[in-house]
């Protein structure tokens, strides 16, 4: 089995690619997806988070309300860095969980871990290769604020909060741009497919 991790800035299309990568046959496990599963009441990381924020960051049912919980943390990086040492944890082992199910199902499969903090949180250290997503800055900001609710303050916070895109390319083993048209994303997502199945055989 090969481990993949692809990661990028926000906005930087790491979801349409790993759904390319998703239609060529590969597992794709998303750190955001068991995030807001360990978040839950009941979850592995939903007394440290409350611990460290509050019971304010809670709705009337008791749920973390992720919405309050970012506008929190983004406008702040130790804020931020209290949220991931709190989740990515849980996070990262709920992966691994799931990467041995796929191994013992199929040894020769290509797995893509999508993180988006994969490089800050060390992770990137316990996968075979690693995947950057980039675009321009401006670009992101465009995208970003087609999403709901999105505004140009918070999400200038946002990308002032994370690493540079620059900074991740650094340890890219494949870069995929982004900021062309969707068929030459699935293009170069392909190639990179190839080369990963390659290194499988």
């Amino acid at each position: 089995m090969l481990i993949a991790g692809l990661t990028g800035g926000m906005a930087c299309g790491k979801s349409f690619v790993a759904r390319a990568f998703a239609d060529l046959g590969c597992h794709v496990i998303e750190a955001d997806e068991l995030g807001h599963q360990v978040m839950k009441r009941g979850g592995a990381a939903y007394r440290g988070v409350v611990e460290a924020f509050g019971e304010g960051i809670l709705d009337a049912e008791a749920e973390i309300d992720r919405r309050l919980l970012a506008a929190r943390v983004f406008q702040s990086p130790k804020d931020l860095a209290r949220l991931n040492a709190a989740v990515h944890p849980a996070v990262y082992e709920a992966a691994r969980q799931r990467m041995e199910e796929i191994e013992a199902e199929e040894p020769d499969a290509v797995v893509i871990y999508v993180a988006a903090i994969l490089i800050e949180s060390g992770h990137y250290r316990e996968v075979d290769k690693i995947i950057v997503v980039a675009c321009p800055r401006e670009k992101q900001i465009e995208r970003a604020l087609e999403r709901p609710g999105a505004t140009l303050p918070a999400v200038l916070a946002r990308l002032d909060n994370q690493m540079p895109v620059e900074q991740k390319r650094s340890y890219a083993d494949y870069l995929i741009d982004t900021g062309g048209t969707k068929e030459e994303t699935v293009r170069q997502t392909e190639e990179v497919y190839r080369d990963l199945r390659r290194l499988t055989a």
